[in-house]
């Protein structure tokens, strides 16, 4: 009894040695920080490797909306794409089961996924900035593809000068906000250069070309270096004249050779001559009163603002022209009245369609 009762105490003092042994241990692994946070902290900024994280960029436009002259804006909508790598975010295939982790619209993308994706804004934006769908692919070695599309509104710079014949290149400058040359940088990407749809196009234009540039570009709130790449989508587009010539240009032209006919008519009727002057004049503001609606409201000057000028000069010249006819006509020098006309019949339609010619030529070559 006695052997047991002894047998028994040393049981019991080794089970209470153990525990109070343990118990440290426990109370260490309590006050480290769960391994889950440290995690997500690690995941929050981009890959610290041995240089700038690359993000390889794309951009093809879906449609083009509007174009607008005035406002000096463009809507359009696209696809972005981005492409980094990321090997924080490498994975077994064998142990997750998928060779890809796809995250696909805004819960996934903004719940579930917990690492690092660039944040890329539109920097010409003008009021309109959305991103609808969301795709992002995960692959096992870390590479990382981002499928967003955009529906946005932006600012450019339009050059009217040669209105209606102008050729505009239109720009949409993405860039990755909040980091520097030193943390992120874009390239195009090689195997997805930018393009557009064949079926994008609005009323008078034509978009002949779409390319991908990346351009470097002073941002102070991006880093320490305050320089940051961005994506620039140019859009050439070309305008469609025949419009504004079929509805302007050739019918306004076509009156002013009419308004030339006072200079075969009889010098006597002098009042018949300064009225077809006047209602060609006439003509002329009328057309001007109707192109306000169709001209873009700029401040400088235009081929068309250049066009409809000078005819509606040309019909007050001839208006002068019949005075003088008319005051040599009551003075009796008829034989020089005569030689007004005459002269006049061929040098306004030549200067008509000279100073015309200039105008063309100079706002093509400037």
């Amino acid at each position: 009894m006695n052997t047991f009762v002894s047998v028994t105490g040393i049981l019991v003092v080794v089970v209470c040695s153990t525990r109070v042994t343990a118990s440290p241990s426990v109370t260490q692994l309590s006050s480290e920080p769960p391994q889950t946070a440290m995690n997500e902290h690690f995941l929050l900024g981009p890959p610290q490797d041995d240089g700038p994280v690359v993000v390889r960029a794309s951009f093809q436009i879906h449609d083009i909306n509007n174009i607008n002259d005035e406002e000096e804006t463009l809507e359009f909508s696209g696809v972005l794409t981005l492409k980094w790598h990321d090997k924080r975010q490498a994975f077994d295939p064998a142990a997750v089961g998928v060779d890809e982790k796809i995250y696909q619209g805004n819960y996934q993308f903004n719940e579930i996924y917990s690492g690092w994706f660039p944040e890329v804004v539109l920097v010409n934006e003008s009021g309109l900035y959305e991103k609808n769908g969301v795709v992002l692919r995960v692959e096992s070695d870390g590479t990382q593809t981002l499928i967003q599309t955009v529906n946005a509104v932006a600012k450019v710079e339009l050059g009217m000068w040669r209105f209606p014949f102008d050729r505009q290149r239109l720009e949409i400058v993405f860039e990755v906000l909040g980091f520097d040359l030193d943390e992120v940088v874009m390239q195009v990407d090689p195997q997805a250069e930018g393009s557009s749809n064949d079926e994008a196009r609005i009323p008078q234009w034509t978009f002949t070309e779409v390319g991908l540039s990346i351009r470097e570009r002073p941002a102070p709130y991006a880093g320490r270096r305050g320089v940051t790449t961005s994506l620039v989508v140019s859009v050439d587009a070309k305008r469609r004249p025949f419009f504004i010539v079929r509805l302007v240009m050739i019918p306004l032209a076509v009156i002013v050779l009419l308004s030339f006919s006072v200079f075969w008519m009889d010098r006597s009727s002098l009042g018949d001559r300064i009225s077809v002057s006047f209602i060609g004049i006439l003509t002329c503001v009328a057309y001007q009163i109707v192109m306000a609606e169709f001209l873009p409201h700029i401040s400088y000057f235009t081929l068309m603002n250049g066009f409809l000028n000078l005819s509606f000069l040309t019909m007050c010249a001839t208006v002068v022209v019949n005075l003088v006819v008319g005051a040599l006509d009551q003075k009796g020098k008829h034989e020089v009245g005569n030689r007004v006309d005459h002269r006049c019949r061929w040098i306004f339609p030549l200067t008509y369609f000279g100073l015309n010619l200039v105008m063309a030529g100079a706002a093509f070559t400037f």
